[in-house]
């Protein structure tokens, strides 16, 4: 009676080991299909600029707006939009805002997203919406290669693809909603491009900065 006691308590301790590991085995993945995608999040940068009537912007506005583009890096895939609830900002503002993306490359958005706070009078806020992708849980070493009983790939199955996917694609959002084809180069899309180009701010007209070598006297 004693052994065939000494054997069941064996084979059950062999099932719990068998099913705690498997309960503990880190991530699972029982298809050819990696649980590791691609995920796009955007974020929204804002800053409220005082307009200048029908002049466009205050004084020391455009120099300002300019900096904060640059410290943003604004490029492709940006979405550079003006959120104005009153609808009372002139057109001046407008076009100054439009010809300081357009030294990077951008085009205004119609229409901008919600974001936290009010927009104070007599001013305008400016929202550069910027899409990414990563893949926040690779690399994965959660679940050990052996032993295996649950027919499951590694836990890091897919990363390598769905990183170089998040980090080579153009612009995120197409990971998202993707494009229609056109049966051939849309012209919509490279008319904006030639446009921004064509209407940027040649650095040859502005005027040449002085520097100087010699100290004060």
């Amino acid at each position: 009676m004693s052994k065939i006691v000494k054997t069941l308590s064996g084979t059950a301790g062999i099932a719990l080991a068998l099913a705690l590991g498997g309960c503990g085995g880190g991530t699972f993945n029982p298809g050819m299909e990696s649980v590791h995608q691609p995920v796009v999040q955007r974020t929204d940068y804002t800053v409220d600029l005082q307009t200048g009537g029908e002049r466009g912007l205050a004084a020391g506005e455009t120099q300002r707006l300019s900096t904060w583009f640059d410290t943003l890096e604004l490029g492709y895939g940006d979405r550079v939009s003006i959120d104005d609830p009153s609808g009372l900002a002139s057109s001046g503002a407008r076009e100054t805002v439009a010809a300081v993306a357009a030294r990077s490359g951008m085009l205004l958005e119609e229409g901008a997203p919600v974001t936290s706070g009010q927009v104070a009078p007599g001013s305008i806020r400016v929202v550069v919406s910027r899409m990414t992708a990563s893949v926040p849980e690779c690399p994965d070493w959660s679940r050990p290669s052996q032993p295996e009983y649950e027919a499951s790939t590694m836990s890091n199955f897919g990363c390598a693809s769905a990183k170089n996917l998040a980090a080579m694609i153009a612009d995120p959002e197409d990971l998202l909603h993707g494009r229609n084809g056109q049966g051939g180069s849309d012209a919509h899309t490279a008319t904006k491009a030639v446009k921004a180009f064509r209407d940027r701010v040649l650095t040859g007209v502005t005027e040449v900065k002085q520097e100087s070598s010699k100290g004060a006297q």
